[in-house]
């Protein structure tokens, strides 16, 4: 297999002037971002979790050359947070959403093409996409398409699911892609109608939202005082609610508005934006990784 991490010298440029530490990788994912930063620093550790087991177990072999230097848990940030040494963090990184190997392994049935319908990121989920498909009402599916596909048509894609289904279970993402459609749609960039429902049904099946502002709430919430903040995400909404943390966290007064003077003290900044704008992928990157031209990173540096 491989594996090419995106936007990896963007994220290298984040990170280069922490000269030891400890940097949490928390999507850990196949390893290509920490590879990158034990490489790049020889003076850093990585703490780095995935709740998939089997991208856990890829990363140890492909960076058993860095034992001593590298530790990996299966959970999530938000556990991992509770039994590590915050003193030493220095950086965060996070790539928010489903690997390129997830889409390309058929068993795990996160691809148009696959003969399984799953998605799930944790194999131990007790959800997966086959029950959203065949178990989802009407008004749930076309919700989920509305906001997490953003599919202009998520009413009648929903309506076609449930009448199909009435009549025979969906068993395999090939035969739900065909159902819904595999043609590009119009004013979506070229991208399928299945495409951008596959999308919104993997973040309901893996609570990508939900991980995603919890991430965000705890290092909030943290007692790290120094470290480079960098996340990249894939799905305008995910991307809105990174920006809108990092904007929370470099205001200095949290009064409301009405307020005709400052009573909060003016003091409540935990550090300031870095990217002033998302950072996304170079045209060079683009053609060897078509995956990076939705990416987008922001850096926030904490300093509290």
């Amino acid at each position: 297999m491989i594996h090419i991490p995106v936007l990896i010298n963007e994220v290298l440029d984040a990170f280069k002037d922490i000269e030891d530490g400890v940097i949490v990788d928390c999507t850990l994912g196949y390893g290509g971002h920490s590879e990158a930063i034990l490489n790049n620093n020889k003076n850093i550790k990585i703490i780095a979790c995935d709740r998939d087991e089997e991208a856990i177990n890829y990363s140890k072999k492909r960076l058993e050359k860095y034992n001593g230097r590298i530790e990996m848990h299966k959970t999530t940030f938000s556990n991992l947070v509770k039994n590590i040494d915050l003193k030493s963090v220095r950086g965060i990184l996070a790539d928010i959403g489903v690997s390129s190997l997830h889409l390309d392994k058929n068993d795990r049935g996160f691809s148009v093409k696959s003969d399984v319908l799953d998605m799930r990121m944790n194999k131990e989920s007790s959800l997966d996409a086959k029950f959203v498909v065949n178990n989802y009402t009407q008004d749930r599916l076309e919700e989920i398409f509305k906001e997490y596909g953003e599919l202009k048509d998520a009413r009648n894609t929903a309506k076609k699911i449930v009448d199909y289904r009435a009549k025979k279970e969906i068993t395999s993402a090939k035969e739900l892609a065909n159902l819904i459609g595999l043609n590009p749609v119009r004013g979506n960039s070229g991208i399928s109608r299945a495409t951008l429902a596959f999308q919104a049904i993997r973040i309901e099946v893996n609570k990508e939202l939900e991980e995603l502002e919890s991430l965000l709430t705890t290092i909030q919430n943290s007692d790290i005082k120094h470290a480079i903040v960098a996340i990249i995400s894939f799905h305008s909404l995910e991307d809105r609610m990174v920006k809108n943390y990092f904007k929370k966290w470099s205001k200095n007064c949290i009064c409301p508005e009405f307020f005709i003077k400052c009573e909060c003290g003016g003091d409540n900044a935990i550090g300031k934006i870095i990217s002033k704008k998302a950072i996304v992928a170079k045209k060079d990157e683009i053609l060897n990784n078509s995956r990076s031209k939705s990416a987008k990173l922001r850096v926030f540096e904490i300093d509290r």
